[in-house]
């Protein structure tokens, strides 16, 4: 039987089939597509006018799994191909789990000397005082992902500006997003369904994330590392499988073994979602927090409340702890104040590899 033809160069042989489109395509071909699909990406951004402005500083939220190793191999790869412009860091949170994230970290370390990137990382044991080994132990498996999950996105921000930079991409991919739309709808959460699709967010205190992978598909990344045989940590959290996460991937894998594109069409439908006014009215406005001064929907962030739960020795029951108040009880541990940060004004945003003068604020 004849090899198959790349369907993109027609000269090569095909070697690997795109989960995304179908097409067979050879190795080389492969490399190009995806890094030009992230590019376009990139220059599109959510407005059309693209995502980043030169002379950034941009941080790439590095696990050390395969999704981060193969953002800032590409970030890496991109920012000199196209002329960015931009300062790139790996910034990287330990979570204090033993046997996952101390393995992780030790590639991630290997990922600083391969690409030549600056590395910081923040513990929760620093930042919190507690880790999720800690946590686990006093409120069980069941939930613990909301802890990690709140802790966890503050502590990036918190990273980010530790680092002075101006910007956050992590390596959340279509899957994860197709499978946020899901959850979001599951648990009617209509707020975080109307933002969650977009490649950038950013609110007044904190710090702009993207997502350059919003359109690629989990396989393709994971074909993309083993044919650049990239090094990257392949375990799975030892927490993460009652994560309620799991059920909306599961249910997306198998709308995905009947129709590869329910991936994508999930996102497009998210794009589309607009909330009616009325439900718009009903959204609590954004704060700060008046003990760490983070943002937040009440009086306390998320982060205070449950730390606070957990100082007092609750189990699950922390999760349902009051965001009211100000003063922390006596002796209990407390979140650093959270600095806010002032845009810069006069940066040239990047279109096309081209740089171009704008005005923000």
């Amino acid at each position: 039987m004849p090899a198959t033809p790349c369907a993109l160069c027609q000269t090569a042989r095909a070697l690997v089939k795109r989960p995304k489109t179908g097409q067979p395509v050879c190795r080389r071909c492969f490399f190009a597509v995806f890094e030009a699909e992230v590019h376009a990406t990139l220059m599109r951004g959510d407005d059309g006018r693209g995502v980043f402005r030169r002379g950034e500083r941009v941080a790439i939220g590095a696990s050390g799994g395969k999704d981060s190793t193969v953002l800032a191999h590409v970030m890496s790869i991109l920012n000199k191909r196209y002329d960015y412009g931009l300062d790139l860091f790996l910034l990287s949170i330990d979570e204090g789990i033993t046997g996952y994230r101390d393995d992780s970290l030790e590639t991630v370390k290997q990922n600083q000397i391969e690409y030549g990137l600056p590395l910081k990382i923040l513990s929760y044991d620093e930042l919190y005082g507690w880790t999720m080994d800690k946590i686990v132990e006093q409120v069980g498996r069941r939930n613990n992902c909301t802890f990690c999950g709140v802790f966890r996105r503050q502590a990036l921000d918190r990273g980010a500006a530790q680092l002075g930079v101006d910007h956050i991409v992590t390596g959340h991919n279509a899957d994860d997003i197709a499978e946020t739309v899901l959850m979001n709808i599951m648990r009617g959460d209509v707020a975080r369904l109307g933002r969650c699709t977009a490649i950038t967010t950013k609110s007044e205190d904190t710090i702009k994330r993207s997502k350059p992978f919003k359109y690629a598909y989990e396989k393709e990344i994971v074909m993309y590392a083993y044919f650049k045989k990239l090094t990257y940590f392949s375990t799975e959290c030892i927490y993460s499988p009652d994560a309620y996460r799991g059920h909306a991937r599961v249910f997306l894998k198998d709308l995905e073994a009947v129709r590869p594109s329910a991936i994508i069409d999930i996102i497009r439908s998210g794009e589309t979602y607009v909330l009616d006014q009325t439900t718009q009215r009903g959204i609590k406005t954004l704060q700060t927090c008046k003990r760490c001064g983070y943002m937040s929907s009440n009086d306390l962030c998320k982060a205070c409340a449950l730390l606070e739960g957990l100082e007092q020795g609750l189990d699950r029951s922390a999760l349902k702890q009051t965001q009211v108040g100000a003063d922390a009880p006596v002796g209990h541990r407390v979140i650093p104040k959270y600095e806010r940060r002032v845009e810069v004004e006069n940066v040239e945003r990047v279109e096309g590899g081209v740089a171009h003068l704008a005005l923000t604020g």
